[in-house]
């Protein structure tokens, strides 16, 4: 259909990536173990939502020009590193809010914000890693007959697979993840330390992405 081939192996090849630790994966532990399942949950929605960014692109050829332009990939890979140090260093550096009566009396309504916040962190952290790039340039096409008059169908339609494969694995790592958190609810000495910690991967993830060559 639409011109894949090998189709089951393509399912096989992305369950085995999913399960293979990553930024990605890195990224929704940390999180989740920062903030409990609810940010994990919505992380791992952002990074889908950038992961669909990519199929779209892939589908339409413009993942290839960034892929085969030198210049697009070091600013691409700047400005993702850059991001990922910002986060991690606002995770080191950031003060526990304390515990007092007006905090507990906060509307409800400003609840949805740190969600929408995290959503877009984990947008921007999958959309700026020109790794996940590269990925989606060199491995979908592997799967699509060269022949093939519905080219973009078939990137599409594999791009839609990966996505909900990817979006069932990273939901159940924050599931998972975030019972830690829960563990350590009412230790806020221990809520700090993890915090610094998750920090501290932000930056060497951050850092590694800088260095990171094609």
């Amino acid at each position: 259909m639409f011109g894949i081939t090998h189709f089951g192996f393509f399912v096989v090849a992305v369950f085995l990536l999913n399960v293979t630790p990553g930024p990605d994966t890195a990224y929704i532990v940390g999180r989740s173990v920062a903030q409990g399942r609810s940010a994990g949950l919505v992380s791992a929605l952002g990074i889908s939502v950038g992961c669909c960014v990519h199929s779209l692109a892939c589908a339409f050829g413009l993942t290839a020009l960034l892929a085969a332009s030198a210049t697009a990939f070091t600013v691409v890979k700047f400005v993702g590193a850059v991001y990922l140090v910002y986060l991690g260093v606002r995770l080191i550096f950031t003060k526990a809010a304390p515990a007092t009566a007006e905090a507990d009396a906060a509307p409800r309504a400003s609840a949805p914000r740190p969600l929408r916040q995290l959503f877009l962190q984990g947008f921007w952290t999958n959309v700026l890693n020109p790794k996940v790039v590269l990925f989606f340039v060199s491995f979908f096409p592997q799967f699509v007959t060269a022949t093939s008059s519905h080219k973009a169908l078939a990137f599409l339609a594999l791009g839609v697979v990966f996505v909900l494969m990817s979006t069932v694995w990273n939901s159940f790592v924050a599931w998972i993840a975030g019972s830690v958190t829960r563990r350590f609810s009412g230790k806020p000495g221990m809520k700090r330390w993890l915090d610094r910690t998750v920090g501290s991967a932000f930056v060497g993830l951050g850092v590694k992405l800088a260095t990171a060559s094609r």
